[in-house]
């Protein structure tokens, strides 16, 4: 095929048959010629995004077989990339989310982080025979996900663990003398040639006890599903680690402990029900309920912080949890969804309060938890990493 005509063949698959006359001149007056694999891949985009005759809703019509055998001809003529483009499309165009819940579509389907936030969001009206292919489907994603993001996460964790492990106070044997040089050259005596430790820094004996406390708070309203599906998987791979204890706790009006489901990511995402209101405060009281040791606990309220509980209380709750020694950080999303709709006054008030808000993305996350755990600034650490945090009031 000629360039001119290779570039004639994608103008006809864009723009459908009704731009075939248009086109043609450009043949010579003949019409675009399509191969049988450029036929099948016109079909599909047909069925799609094809006006339909009036009173029908598209052209693939209510059959989840037909759904299925077309998801399967997308796979087969595009690359992955526009697939999920098209699957995405196909979820709003043509009401896909009742087709989900039937097997044979699920079997056909590429898996992505938007499709499992379709399914969880379908929850409990997915039929019980079509359970296992969405698990199926679910599983798929996380895995992929956890693969991706569990080295740097155990690498960010551990490596803050060990350096707040670090003792002042070190036996002679547990001496670091590189970093006590580093520490003390200030007080180098040059007539001596030597370094007065006035600090001793050193290494804390291994120990097989937890070190850090870190509670994961989710917003499991609709908006919220993308940040719920990276939650699970962080949640799975920080609970892995011996020496972090992790809670996971989902919430809408209601409050579910997911804690106990953390070793599965699809056990937890089956877990949470996607919808309803919000009740933060609520959902502060119960995390405020699992904090034994202040000194040594992560809070992390990932929520867009639309409240429909009591405001006041969840300001008292949240000044109140920074008070007794926690650390607290607000995430708005943690998602790669772009900029997130949220409640910016309760932003504003969680910054006044010395309680950053922001959203992060799921590359960041795990520098985000190191920062928790060494005590740093988290302001400042996301002024590091060019993220906008929520200004306090004036």
């Amino acid at each position: 095929m000629t360039p001119e005509r290779d570039r004639l063949t994608r103008w006809r698959l864009v723009l459908g048959g009704d731009a075939e006359e248009s086109l043609s001149p450009g043949t010579g007056g003949a019409p675009v010629s399509l191969t049988a694999e450029d036929r099948a891949r016109d079909e599909a985009l047909e069925q799609l995004y094809g006006e339909q005759p009036k009173g029908r809703s598209a052209g693939l019509g209510g059959s989840a077989p037909r759904v299925a055998r077309w998801l399967g001809d997308i796979r087969t003529y595009f690359p992955t990339s526009v697939v999920k483009v098209m699957q995405g499309d196909a979820m709003d165009r043509l009401g896909l989310h009742q087709l989900l819940t039937e097997p044979e579509m699920l079997d056909s389907v590429q898996p992505d982080i938007h499709l499992v936030s379709t399914l969880i969001g379908l929850g409990r009206v997915i039929p019980e025979h079509s359970r296992e292919s969405a698990r199926a489907v679910v599983r798929t994603v996380t895995d992929e996900l956890e693969s991706r993001l569990r080295s740097q996460t155990v690498q960010a964790v551990t490596g803050a663990l060990n350096r707040a492990a670090r003792t002042r106070r070190p036996r002679p044997a547990d001496i670091d003398w590189g970093r006590t040089i580093a520490a003390n050259l200030k007080h180098y005596l040059p007539e001596h040639r030597t370094v007065v430790p006035e600090r001793l820094v050193g290494h804390a004996r291994k120990t097989q006890q937890t070190q850090r406390r870190i509670i994961l708070c989710i917003d499991q309203s609709g908006s919220m599903a993308e940040s719920v599906v990276y939650s699970s998987v962080f949640g799975a791979v920080l609970a892995s680690l011996r020496s972090v204890e992790t809670k996971l706790v989902a919430f809408d009006t209601e409050i579910v402990d997911l804690t106990e489901d953390l070793d599965d990511p699809v056990d937890v995402l089956f877990g949470v029900q996607l919808g309803g209101g919000t009740d933060i405060n609520r959902a502060l009281a119960y995390c405020q309920s699992l904090i034994e040791q202040p000194e040594e606990t992560v809070l992390v309220l990932i929520s867009d912080l639309y409240e429909g509980g009591i405001r006041e209380e969840m300001l008292r709750r949240s000044r109140e949890i920074t008070d007794s020694g926690a650390t607290m950080v607000a995430l708005l999303a943690l998602s790669d969804s772009g900029a997130p709709s949220y409640d910016a006054g309760h932003a504003a008030a969680l910054a006044d309060l010395g309680i950053p808000a922001f959203a992060c993305t799921p590359d960041l996350f795990p520098d985000l938890m190191a920062a928790a755990i060494d005590k740093r600034d988290l302001g400042t650490w996301a002024s590091e990493n060019d993220i906008t945090t929520a200004a306090p009031t004036d």
